[in-house]
């Protein structure tokens, strides 16, 4: 893992030094950079050392000094695509750099190249010989890349902070970025927090021609899914043995290191089968877990992973934490951000990652599992949302939305009221509109009066209603899965962890992202995913006899915090940046309401927080 920095254009020397200084906790083992001053080209790296760490040094050059590559990431079918090289005639230089195999897979593919590639990454390639920069992000938006361009200059990073340290860049708020961001609890790719910046979306490549100053950005692949319908008579044996095999070795393709590799536990489903299927390739005594647990009952589930861990028998590692001290830290954690991000399980995801840096330096994870196979709550309210909006009268559910104002508010995670008055305010819109609204930190009603310019539904969900438009054939299921693969995990969940994870020099790796796992989920029929009111069916039924009984059957918890009652008694302490755009004495009126508790508006005051508190 590592980071990505590089301009083509106006700027010197100094601006890539700043810019790989700002990327230093992405890659604290050495840095590398390359300078152009004829062509204009700057390119730099920080390097974490993970695989072949005496022969992977950055930037890597092809023997004839024309095609130079810096990287971000990792690449588990690196073995695959060398043989083949070879077999084409490549003569490589290290023993087994994945940087290498970009050299000579581009050389030998050219900007086809990412569709071969099994991994997740974010790369730019400099030919000298077209004088062309390709960059490319993996089909998941696991590596982050963002870019950024005016007249006279083009700037890339892994990090946008990189990009605004760049003399020739001012970096302003971009007033409709931030609409998408209280609207969705992320900044959705394209988007970008600074005007003239764009995330380079997964799935999505770019190819600058440095001669003319053109500039196209597409996409190479797009999940969608398109489900076979003749698996739904298929021997469910036969689909779990094979879902079995694609796990384990989706593990194994993840253990590729020349460095220790830890596993994070909650207990839960998907990462007990994550360490269920490395039980299978590793002995136990040398495996090591890693979960943190809190001093609340309702938001800790140490419990279950130390049941999971022993029932394996591996080494586990858990931190017990205070909330109190967990709230103490909040400013802290929240300045490692560069951008917002709307999720407050990046705290516990932050100390989560600083704990198991301790002593591993890679970990894998869950990340993916709910996403791929139906695990989230929603999935379970779409048959009744469907009921419930075609038989209740406009005037009628208005009052059943004022009535559940009316319920007592717990400060419980997911609790009852709020998981109600979440699911009446998706129901005053149509369907393309459920899920993201289900999920907002704000109520689309009061966008008018948060906002200085015009807030429309069609324009701040734009990217989630094309692809939910998409295709007729596909029912809510599946739609809904789309979205939070497309979306909530791709600009949601992955920017957590690789934040969380990178702030502290820590690699993480999602198992069920393999790509051959991904090819199986995108053609299984939904009714594997959820069937009879049981969520993700075919994956627990593929490791019931393999997972602690509780493992099974438990509910699903979530890594919350008492974010109700810490927006409660939260104190800002001295003088933070105002949010351009925004009407923050409104703000501070839902602050003060919800301090009193006339109202729930937690996840709007975390967010209004997380843009104060960021790095800036």
């Amino acid at each position: 893992m590592c980071g990505i920095i590089g301009f083509v254009g106006a700027g010197d020397s100094q601006d890539l030094t700043k810019m790989i200084k700002a990327a230093y906790h992405r890659g604290p083992d050495g840095a590398g950079r390359f300078e152009d001053p004829e062509n204009r080209v700057y390119l730099g790296h920080r390097r974490l050392a993970i695989v072949d760490v005496e022969g992977g040094i950055q930037p890597m050059w092809s023997a004839d000094h024309k095609i130079c590559v810096i990287f971000n990431g990792e690449i588990y079918n690196q073995y695959d695509l060398r043989r083949e090289l070879e077999c084409k005639g490549h003569v490589f230089q290290t023993s087994h750099s994945d940087t290498e195999v970009l050299v000579h897979g581009y050389r030998e593919w050219g900007t086809d190249l990412s569709l071969r590639l099994n991994g997740m990454f974010a790369f730019a390639i400099y030919d000298l010989h077209q004088r062309t920069l390709f960059l490319s992000r993996d089909r998941f938006g696991e590596k982050p890349l963002y870019y950024a361009r005016n007249k006279n200059l083009f700037l890339f990073a892994s990090e946008i902070h990189g990009i605004c340290v760049h003399q020739h860049f001012e970096p302003q708020i971009d007033i409709y970025a931030i609409q998408k961001f209280f609207a969705h609890g992320y900044l959705p790719a394209p988007t970008a927090l600074y005007r003239d910046t764009r995330m380079l979306p997964a799935g999505h490549s770019l190819l600058l021609n440095i001669s003319d100053g053109s500039l196209r950005e597409y996409p190479y692949w797009t999940f969608q899914l398109e489900p076979d319908e003749g698996l739904k008579d298929a021997d469910e044996d036969l689909l779990c043995e094979e879902l079995r095999s694609l796990i384990i070795q989706s593990v194994e393709r993840r253990l590729m290191s020349d460095i220790p590799i830890g596993v994070f536990l909650s207990g839960g489903l998907d990462s007990s089968i994550v360490l269920s299927a490395l039980a299978t390739l590793r002995s136990p005594e040398k495996i090591d877990t890693f979960c943190v647990g809190f001093d609340d009952p309702y938001f800790d589930e140490s419990e279950y992973a130390r049941e999971a861990a022993a029932y394996f028998g591996v080494n586990h590692h858990e931190r017990r934490i205070k909330m109190h001290d967990a709230l103490a830290r909040l400013p802290d954690i929240l300045g490692t951000l560069d951008e917002p991000l709307g999720d407050p399980s990046y705290l516990p995801t932050y100390i989560l990652c600083e704990f198991a840096r301790q002593q591993v330096t890679v970990a894998l994870t869950g990340d993916g599992g709910d996403e791929m196979f139906a695990g989230y709550d929603p999935f379970l309210a779409l048959a009744s949302a469907n009921i419930y909006q075609r038989l209740v009268p406009g005037p009628v559910h208005k009052i059943l939305r004022w009535l559940a104002t009316l319920l007592p508010r717990s400060d419980r995670n997911m609790s009852l009221d709020f998981k109600i008055n979440r699911a009446l305010m998706g129901l005053s819109h149509a369907p393309e509109f459920w899920n993201p609204v289900w999920l907002s930190p704000l109520k689309p009603e009061d966008g008018a009066h948060l906002f200085s310019v015009p807030y429309e539904l069609e324009n701040v969900y734009s990217e989630l209603l094309a692809r939910w438009r998409r295709d007729d054939k596909l029912d809510l299921v599946d739609r809904t899965l789309e979205f939070y693969v497309g979306s909530y995990l791709h600009n949601g969940i992955l920017t957590k962890i690789d934040r969380a994870s990178m702030s502290v020099s820590l690699e993480t790796r999602a198992v069920f992202l393999d790509y051959d796992l991904v090819e199986f989920c995108r053609t299984l029929p939904n009714s594997f995913k959820i069937r009879n009111g049981e969520r993700k069916y075919l994956l627990r039924k593929a490791f019931a006899d393999r997972l602690p009984k509780n493992t099974l059957s438990r509910q699903k918890k979530g890594f919350g915090v008492p974010l109700n009652n810490w927006m409660r008694n939260f104190e800002t302490e001295g003088d933070l940046p105002a949010v351009p755009g925004v009407n923050e004495t409104w703000l501070s009126n839902r602050q003060e309401q919800h301090r009193l508790g006339q109202a729930d508006h937690r996840l709007l005051i975390w967010c209004w927080l997380n843009l104060r508190h960021m790095k800036r």
